[in-house]
């Protein structure tokens, strides 16, 4: 947040502050995925597996490359806390940094999940979107941000001065992990990173650019679809902020479970194989 200005306006503040911004980024040369033939072959897919999120608490499942993965909200508005693994190899994981940076604060329908680096490839791929229509709001809000960090302990024990919560969408996540990989807390807790809030309603304020949540949009039967382009282990959390509309890390808001629906096509994209992790050399000039 910036504070009020204590610094005396030069006096060209004017024309330094209008000059065009450049996208640091252009999505021109960035290859693209081929969206019609992820269409083309999910209108007939097999259910092959179905998890539920418990409210206030986290689920793994896989989702192998070449399959579909819809994350669904069925019983009442939720958001979740999304993280995304390479199934065979705990240390590729999903950058929300860079796959905003590629994409946008919010993703959508055609956008791509990234993992971090060294690997820096499209993870997954999304195929459906039934919170489309929403677009951006008046002020400033959108659906499916990764700008947010997820709810955590440390934060909630800053701001409530000393306060214990265990259920943040942090502790969920790390709870789930060490779960599914047998591992303690402590090493789980390293593995967990930054989120897609899946269905969450987030933004910047104009006047202070403080991060924002209002009451997300979803209702019964909207999700979420994204197609797996390597194998993936999907962590989410059920936020125990509910649609996030008043407060996170509490016990107060009314909260509901989220499905996970895993799906295999009857066929392959046209053309689609595994991504390649990134070509560079890592040599870093030496």
């Amino acid at each position: 947040m910036k504070p009020q200005a204590i610094t005396p306006t030069p006096i060209d503040a004017d024309a330094r502050k209008s000059i065009a911004p450049v996208i640091c980024y252009p999505v021109e040369t960035l290859p693209r995925p081929d969206l019609s033939a992820y269409q083309a072959v999910r209108d007939d897919l097999e259910l092959v597996d179905r998890v539920t999120v418990p409210a206030r608490d986290a689920a793994t499942w896989l989702v192998p490359a070449g399959h579909f993965c819809r994350l669904r909200c069925e019983e009442g508005p939720q958001v979740g806390d999304l993280n995304l693994f390479n199934a065979n190899d705990i240390n590729e994981r999903l950058y929300t940094g860079k796959t905003r940076a590629l994409n946008g604060t919010h993703v959508g329908l055609g956008d791509q999940l990234f993992s971090n680096f060294p690997y820096l490839r499209p993870i997954a791929t999304i195929t459906h979107d039934t919170l489309d229509w929403y677009g951006f709001d008046e002020f400033g809000g959108s659906v499916h941000d990764v700008i947010g960090t997820r709810c955590d302990p440390y934060t909630h024990n800053l701001l409530s001065h000393g306060g214990q919560y265990h259920h943040c969408c942090h502790s969920n996540l790390t709870r789930a992990v060490a779960r599914h990989l047998d591992i303690p807390l402590t090493q789980a807790e390293q593995h967990v990173h930054d989120v897609v809030n899946v269905f969450m309603c987030t933004g910047f304020t104009r006047d202070t650019g403080q991060y924002f949540m209002k009451a997300s949009p979803v209702r019964s039967g909207d999700y979420l679809e994204f197609f797996a382009e390597i194998d993936l282990l999907g962590c989410m959390s059920a936020c125990p902020g509910g649609d996030c509309s008043a407060q996170h890390s509490s016990d107060v808001a009314k909260c509901y479970p989220l499905e996970v629906e895993v799906l295999r096509p009857r066929r392959l994209p046209e053309g689609w194989v595994p991504r390649a992790v990134n070509g560079y050399d890592r040599t870093h000039g030496v």
